[in-house]
């Protein structure tokens, strides 16, 4: 829903005398100014409570003696019959009490019938369950396009009222600015615009990189989000032709003529497979090869110990995720964050898995979801159902040839020439090794080599290769239990 739907939303649910609404946000300023424009179109008077200072009207200074304190409003709301629209801020926590809820009830019933509309407003707001029944829940979404070039507009226009400011952004710059700043508060955009052009008096394409690490880092203080920028890390994944192969093809579906076809963009893939064997680098491939960016769900970080709070994190994960695409949202062992938990945990899981699912079937912005597991065990059975992904794909242990490209990509990157190596016999000795101990073993090696003051050999690795005990080994039967599964179900990598 954006903010043309929720405005719309609100004027019926005035028109139709609707008493109680709850609209969720963390841009207070946003709202209010969403209110007052609300109120003006339609001809209503605006009021407005804080438990500071009370109730009053906005194009009044005076407040309403005592109704700082919940239940003198109540009283004095239940004696009103004029219409308006009051806004109510950070009123849900005071609804706890039988005394308060029934008070509350009674203004709603005496608002009943005419204009006149109570709007509970905060970043959460949580009703007790009988208040629920009667109360309308909207949410507003973070800044679109629009609002946003609206706010960089008057940025630019207040900064070169101050000093002087070089402004040079052509149509691509300014989309790729706007793009910047999406999934933003328009305070943290309007923050984040003010800093770039202070700090060198300029806003033109020099300050992207600025703009964008900005916002990687309102993202990642929300703790519930890592953001990778497109292009920001040139990543090299030995193997997974058939995935790169998929990814080639799927890539048609963003364009124009896919659209004119009626066909909806690639959705997601989930990566099952061993342990160490490139789920994960596989995930970040995808946002390489798409040009888009990525943002990471670490599952575990969404769930909270208060009623209420884990599900309204992921709601704000979603939230920016929607904001910031077209997007590559990766979530690294999905199993852990959506596994079926039964009445454990008071269901709180399995709410999770069906809001979740619920988002992937339903959003309409182009957010493709890869997602990885490991235990196929504990991946809730929803998630397998052909449709809630487009692919699923199996990531067994590297063959020969694929050892021999992890090995030169390894070497590679620790400034060795794969040249020097005897690659084949390399790639022969770990058959059964994952990827993660392929470059175990390199890095160990050069640990020894920089001890020992010698240059890294062949002869090194291999030592360090006899050494170690692949998982195919220690975890034999997991590992063939893993495949055994996958064997004519998913489709291979490779």
């Amino acid at each position: 829903m954006n903010v043309a739907s929720v405005l719309q939303e609100l004027r019926t649910l005035i028109t139709s005398t609707q008493a109680v609404v709850t609209l969720e946000s963390a841009e207070e300023e946003r709202v209010d100014e969403l209110l007052r424009g609300l109120a003006a179109e339609l001809g209503l008077p605006l009021f407005t409570w804080t438990i500071t200072r009370g109730l009053h009207r906005i194009d009044s200074p005076n407040a309403i003696y005592g109704t700082n304190d919940p239940m003198v409003l109540f009283r004095h709301l239940a004696t009103l019959t004029t219409e308006g629209i009051f806004h109510l801020k950070d009123l849900a926590p005071h609804l706890t009490q039988p005394a308060p809820i029934r008070a509350f009830k009674d203004v709603a019933q005496a608002f009943g019938g005419r204009r006149a509309i109570l709007v509970l407003t905060g970043d959460t707001v949580s009703l007790p369950e009988e208040l629920s029944l009667d109360a309308v829940p909207l949410r507003l979404p973070l800044p679109d396009r629009d609002d946003l070039k609206q706010l960089l507009r008057s940025v630019v226009q207040s900064l070169r009222a101050q000093r002087n400011v070089e402004v040079t952004l052509g149509p691509d710059t300014l989309d790729e600015v706007l793009q910047a700043l999406s999934g933003l508060t328009l305070n943290q955009a309007r923050q984040a615009l003010s800093l770039v052009v202070l700090n060198d008096g300029k806003l033109s394409a020099d300050e992207l990189p600025q703009l964008v690490k900005l916002k990687g880092e309102h993202i990642a203080d929300s703790g519930l989000l890592e953001f990778y920028p497109p292009g920001e890390n040139a990543i090299e994944l030995g193997g997974f032709a058939r995935l790169k192969a998929w990814l080639e093809r799927e890539q048609v579906g963003f364009g124009a003529e896919a659209h004119a076809l009626g066909l909806r963009p690639p959705r997601g893939v989930l990566i099952v497979g061993v342990q160490g064997c490139g789920k994960s680098l596989a995930a970040k491939v995808i946002a390489q090869v798409w040009r888009q960016p990525l943002l990471k769900l670490d599952a575990g970080r969404l769930y909270d110990k208060y009623v209420g709070e884990s599900e309204k994190n992921l709601r704000k994960a979603l939230e920016v995720t929607e904001a910031i695409a077209p997007s590559v949202l990766w979530i690294d062992e999905i199993e852990k964050g959506f596994a079926s938990g039964g009445d454990a945990d008071g269901g709180l899981s399995r709410r999770m898995l069906g809001s979740f699912l619920t988002w992937m079937q339903e959003r309409q912005a182009s957010v493709f979801v890869a997602a990885t597991a490991n235990d196929l065990s504990a991946v809730p059975p929803e998630f397998l159902r052909k449709g809630r992904f487009d692919e699923i794909f199996f990531v067994d242990l590297p063959d020969a040839a694929e050892r021999e490209a992890i090995f030169r990509i390894h070497l590679s990157q620790r400034r060795q020439d794969p040249g020097a190596f005897d690659v084949p016999a390399l790639a022969a000795a770990c058959d059964g090794f994952s990827g993660a101990e392929i470059e175990q073993a390199v890095v160990a090696s050069l640990y020894r080599s920089l001890h020992d003051k010698t240059p890294l050999t062949s002869a090194l690795v291999l030592d360090e290769l006899h050494q170690t005990v692949p998982l195919s080994v220690s975890r034999r039967e997991d590992i063939d239990r893993l495949r055994m599964v996958a064997r004519g179900r998913f489709v291979p990598v490779r």
